[in-house]
């Protein structure tokens, strides 16, 4: 796993080279349709989280995730025409995704997988697109590079949509990743201030909701936490009543943007009713109110989801080793999960 996250910024790199020439396939297809649906479980249903904020915050577009048993458990055809169904699989071969995006096809939508396996996996196929990630092979079970990578597919889907961003901010973002890889920030105090603890709260808001979540499924699938990853808003409507001096929270956020308020806010609720507050991330302004912190990349907000999860990532795989934990190969799991 380790390793694997130092193979990030280069598999950043070949993946934005090779997606980029791309951008005017998706923005045909989208001059078809009007809004998207997602299709994705695990982490790439995190990944398509991200796509779903990024595209409806930047792209004006009204975006889902699907409920993949609609298609293949409950059988029931819907209306898909005037939607652009993504379907995201690490493996591209995830049987339940290979056929909710053909039913999706079948109901009359245009459709596009994100995969890294390549354009003769079973997904590639069914698609009318593929946009295909050049992670390589991950040998570790926990994802790594190819989520980062699949966020990178997240962003050129939405440039291809028209989104309002700078496409450059996007040659910054493997440097950014380097750099983090380099020095993360405290990474000893979160591991000591996690190591005793049964479970963490974990919460961002907007883009950075994605990350909240997807290092809540690291910390439970290779740490054995009780991870509970929300957004800051839902957090408030109850659940914080289980953070205390034994459930500490880590807040997410990127260095700007309107979410970034919120989160400081709460790291300051957290602390002054007793708990430690974890920062990732939110410049100065977080890590000022935080126990202990670690560092966000130095991008704009659209893009900082590439980088945010680094520091969660090296996190994970620390606090495991910490724990007497083999991240790279959690109890009960495997590489591509199949789901009736």
């Amino acid at each position: 796993m380790r390793s694997e996250i130092a193979e990030q910024p280069a598999a950043l790199r070949a993946t934005l080279d090779a997606l980029l020439p791309q951008v005017g396939e998706v923005r045909r297809l989208g001059e078809q349709t009007r809004q998207l649906l997602f299709i994705a479980r695990g982490t790439s249903d995190n990944a398509a989280v991200y796509g779903r904020y990024l595209i409806e915050a930047h792209a004006g577009r009204l975006s889902a995730l699907a409920a993949p048993s609609i298609a293949t458990t409950y059988r029931r055809r819907l209306d898909l025409d005037g939607v652009l169904a993504v379907a995201v699989s690490q493996s591209g071969r995830t049987e339940e995704i290979v056929e909710t995006l053909e039913w999706a096809g079948d109901c009359g939508a245009r459709t596009v997988a994100i995969t890294n396996g390549g354009p003769e996996s079973p997904l590639a196929l069914a698609a009318d697109l593929a946009l295909c990630t050049v992670a390589g092979e991950e040998k570790a079970v926990p994802a790594t590079k190819t989520y980062t990578t699949q966020l990178a597919a997240m962003a050129v889907l939405a440039l291809g949509l028209g989104a309002d961003v700078n496409a450059a901010d996007l040659d910054r973002v493997p440097d950014a990743v380097d750099k983090l890889i380099d020095n993360p920030g405290d990474l000893d105090a979160l591991v000591e201030g996690l190591a005793d603890k049964p479970g963490v709260v974990v919460s961002g808001r907007g883009l950075a909701f994605s990350t909240a979540l997807e290092l809540a499924l690291k910390l439970k699938e290779a740490c054995y936490l009780h991870a509970m990853g929300l957004s800051y808003a839902d957090l408030l409507h109850g659940p914080i009543a289980v953070v205390d001096e034994d459930t500490p929270a880590i807040l997410v956020a990127a260095q700007d943007g309107p979410t970034l308020p919120g989160t400081i806010a709460l790291a300051e609720r957290v602390t002054g009713a007793g708990a430690a507050a974890f920062g990732v991330g939110g410049g100065t302004r977080l890590a000022a109110v935080s126990t202990a912190s670690l560092h966000g990349p130095d991008l704009p907000e659209w893009v900082a989801p590439l980088g945010l999860i680094v520091p969660g990532q090296l996190l994970t795989e620390a606090l495991a080793r910490r724990l007497g934990i083999d991240p790279d190969a959690p109890r009960g799991l495997n590489k591509v999960t199949q789901t009736d």
